[in-house]
């Protein structure tokens, strides 16, 4: 739930769980019951991967009472999206600053330069001619992870590498890669300000994420 849209999708399934509350721990002999089951262990996960909600339960029971029984939401629409909308941006807030310790504490390690811009980079082995230009096309291999190891695009894993032009990529990279000599290795933390900031990409990368790329720089292909 890191996103509004993830946390109103969320919010619909909280809408089809009403069957969910009861007194007795149901026997889940029925297809229906089985269903509402699997309901309340996707809601039970999603709220789990949530480390900024300080979930309260009854509030939760209340809402979902309060449609089994056709009452008046307590809330209107614009203050619950407002409230999704707060909880984002804790989240966001808490990210930057997660950020901001973690880029401090890898600048000081041996090896690590920072440029700048914040761009980070460790050289794991040396390259040798020139360096592209912007508009040059080159061939790298490449994994990008998450701080928590997460691989979310790897041409190593495809086993094939990846041709692209140095402008056709995110910011960090276009700076790391002009900085490169073909036969180069390297090791590059990406401050999101240089990648894809507080709007994240897709569901791999969330807001305001450091990414982290190992990019091999085969060759400059024009």
């Amino acid at each position: 739930m890191h996103r509004l849209t993830s946390a109103l999708t969320v919010s619909a399934l909280l809408l089809s769980a009403a069957p969910l509350v009861a007194q007795d721990t149901p026997a889940l002999e029925s297809v229906d019951s089985r269903v509402s089951y699997g309901l309340g262990l996707q809601i039970g996960e999603n709220l789990a991967q949530n480390d900024e909600l300080d979930f309260d339960l009854d509030a939760f029971v209340q809402g979902i009472a309060d449609v089994e029984a056709g009452a008046d939401p307590r809330l209107d629409q614009e203050t619950i999206v407002a409230a999704f909308e707060a909880l984002n941006a804790r989240a966001s807030e808490a990210k930057l600053s997660e950020n901001t310790e973690f880029l401090e504490e890898n600048g000081a390690r041996d090896g690590v330069t920072t440029t700048d811009s914040g761009l980070q980079y460790q050289v794991v082995e040396e390259g040798t001619g020139e360096t592209p230009a912007e508009t040059d096309t080159v061939t790298v291999h490449y994994e990008g992870r998450l701080l928590d190891e997460t691989v979310f695009d790897s041409s190593i894993e495809r086993g094939e590498p990846a041709s692209f032009p140095v402008n056709g990529v995110i910011q960090g990279w276009q700076e790391a890669l002009q900085l490169m000599k073909p036969g180069a290795k390297w090791e590059v933390w990406i401050p999101s300000e240089l990648a894809y900031g507080p709007q994240g990409a897709g569901q791999a990368i969330g807001p305001n994420e450091v990414l982290n790329f190992t990019i091999e720089l085969i060759s400059i292909d024009s």
